[in-house]
């Protein structure tokens, strides 16, 4: 969310020869000319600490193309590829893969059906043969409308009640692409287990969800993570903190909130070991010095993204990424970036 602030120059025309008319039409001149807007972003300088685990459920902004499957061995694509998503058959609109299906199944009697879909944000049709194979129509796409997961609550904005989360975009595994969104959720769960990192393969959290229990909505997936509306009560226990600049973050000790047992968030330290003011998703470069971490875990594993990064009484920082080849190292975003993207 961003706030303008704007400046008004006005020049007084203190001449005797103008008529009222001249005069007003001057002022509105000059207001036209000098009125600049300034913008400030408008997050607090103090927010709720996270470190909670989530439950993510987003759905895409139409029906994803991630794959085909040969049809008495041949594919079945007309010009649709994967990342491809598909927003209308025949031109009636489909949300979800219930959608898609019901809107196929009206023209089982034809050869075709038309599908407009977007690639690279821009809209195109394509003809889809309907093929009958053994009394089964079948299309020869694989297709999702929504993907689920888990990662870390970063924080709450007290006074707008937006929420940050994960410090970098959901990818659909498939097409290896961001995913496009048309809204999501997230909603309460525990983790159970944790299947640990080593040399090359980044562990990964694993958890139970709880549908049911939503916490906020979802209504951004960007390279600096996701953001919503918290809808839920904020817990009385979350601690404000103060918002470091870029500037105040320093190489040195430093900690990071997550859960790694149910729901119950813990401290661990880190050493942040690199700072790099000018890249865009990697301006913390850190290593795990928590020996009760690194037994549990191996190092950084999927599900800890969103964690935040406390120095010096401050919130600094988000995990982002481990660094694959050596698990006890990952990367952070500033939290001054996923907050400018949030409130944008």
């Amino acid at each position: 969310m961003e706030t303008a602030n704007y400046w008004f120059f006005i020049f007084i025309n203190q001449g005797h020869n103008n008529t009222d008319g001249d005069y007003m039409k001057k002022i509105g001149l000059f207001l036209i000319l000098f009125l600049m807007p300034i913008y400030t972003f408008a997050y607090s300088d103090y927010i709720y600490l996270g470190g909670n685990t989530l439950g993510i459920e987003v759905n895409c902004d139409g029906i994803l193309v991630v794959g085909f499957y040969q049809i008495n061995g041949k594919y079945n694509k007309g010009d649709l590829k994967v990342g491809d998503y598909i927003k209308e058959v025949n031109g009636v609109s489909v949300d979800t893969l219930n959608d898609l299906t019901k809107e196929i199944e009206k023209y089982t009697s034809e050869e075709y059906v038309n599908l407009t879909y977007t690639r690279d944000n821009k809209e195109y049709t394509s003809k889809l043969n309907l093929i009958n194979d053994d009394g089964i129509y079948k299309t020869g796409l694989f297709v999702k409308d929504s993907i689920v997961g888990i990662g870390t609550l970063t924080y709450i904005d007290p006074g707008t009640k937006i929420y940050g989360a994960l410090g970098h975009e959901i990818v659909e595994s498939n097409t290896k692409s961001i995913v496009e969104i048309r809204d999501g959720s997230i909603f309460r769960n525990q983790i159970t287990s944790i299947d640990k990192s080593e040399v090359g393969s980044a562990g990964s959290k694993n958890a139970k969800y709880y549908y049911n229990t939503v916490y906020g909505t979802i209504f951004k997936n960007t390279f600096h993570g996701i953001f919503g509306k918290y809808t839920d009560l904020i817990e009385s226990d979350l601690e404000l903190v103060k918002v470091a600049q870029n500037e105040e973050v320093k190489v040195g000790p430093a900690t990071i909130y997550t859960v790694l047992e149910k729901e119950k968030v813990e401290e661990f330290t880190i050493n942040i070991t690199k700072i790099n003011e000018t890249s865009n998703t990697k301006n913390i470069t850190f290593e795990i010095t928590d020996k009760d971490l690194i037994e549990k875990t191996g190092g950084v594993v999927q599900g800890m993204s969103g964690s935040p990064i406390m120095q010096n009484g401050m919130i600094v920082g988000v995990v982002t990424h481990v660094i694959v080849d050596n698990p006890l190292s990952g990367y952070g975003l500033f939290i001054t970036k996923m907050l400018e993207e949030g409130e944008n």
